[in-house]
């Protein structure tokens, strides 16, 4: 069994050291045993196009910090944030593990409607990270839309996207997060923000995990800060994929 925290919130608009302390208060405040947390896309600053105000390298504030909370607490952190490398920004989504290691996934598909594209670069590469037997896929927001780039060769058990999806897009949310769960056939954590940007966009959260199945085993309420947990069953995810094979049928795909 694995289990799931999803830290729904109000970001406060790039100011990475408020965010950082208001997630350890949450920390503090999850009583039982907990394996993965998940926080929303760009945790420490919004969606914001000025990159360079909240950006981080990789050996500063905000990664040490996701390092020595997941230490201190025994649990798999992750979370999108602004890092800046090699002269570019990226939307980068940081898995910090107990034992102090670092995994990373760079942001595929910039939003180009927001101009994203114009400000980052784009990452090229997936990543599965391996974490108590359960591979998990991370994904960015965005990555939401372009189904191709989670298409499941049996390679991964859980779906996660952290994001700043608008209030104004709630149903397509709901409806991708559904759809990539019973495609994939795996579990979906999908995390998002609340409250009003810098940009006066509004966000109201949804935040959920979804079955193999396409059930909604938890949602978070709308426009309130919550701690959203559900336990996941690899067993459970193993007996359905045996009983009910669809990759077995699937289609080959060659992303260029």
């Amino acid at each position: 069994m694995l289990k799931v925290v999803a830290l729904q919130a109000n970001l406060v608009w790039e100011n990475p050291e408020e965010n950082r302390q208001y997630f350890k208060n949450c920390f503090d405040e999850i009583a039982e045993h907990v394996d993965l947390v998940v926080l929303p896309e760009m945790f420490t600053s919004g969606f914001t196009m000025e990159p360079k105000p909240s950006a981080e390298k990789m050996d500063g504030k905000s990664v040490k910090w996701m390092q020595d909370c997941a230490k201190r607490y025994q649990f798999l952190l992750t979370g999108s944030l602004i890092i800046q490398e090699n002269g570019a920004f990226y939307n980068r989504m940081i898995f910090a593990f107990p034992n102090g290691a670092i995994e990373y996934y760079d942001k595929r598909h910039l939003f180009r409607m927001g101009k994203e594209h114009e400000h980052y670069t784009a990452g090229i590469k997936k990543l599965i990270v391996n974490y108590k037997g359960w591979r998990i896929f991370p994904q960015i927001c965005y990555d939401l839309r372009f189904p191709l780039w989670s298409y499941n060769r049996n390679e991964y058990d859980l779906l996660i996207y952290v994001a700043n999806f608008p209030a104004v897009r709630r149903n397509v949310w709901n409806s991708l997060l559904l759809a990539r769960a019973i495609e994939n056939q795996c579990y979906v954590v999908g995390c998002n923000r609340i409250g009003i940007d810098g940009n006066e966009l509004v966000y109201d959260g949804g935040s959920q995990v979804i079955s193999p199945k396409g059930k909604i085993i938890a949602k978070a309420t709308y426009d309130t800060p919550e701690t959203l947990s559900a336990n996941l069953s690899l067993e459970k995810l193993q007996a359905f994929r045996e009983k009910f094979p669809i990759h077995l049928d699937a289609d080959n795909f060659e992303l260029v």
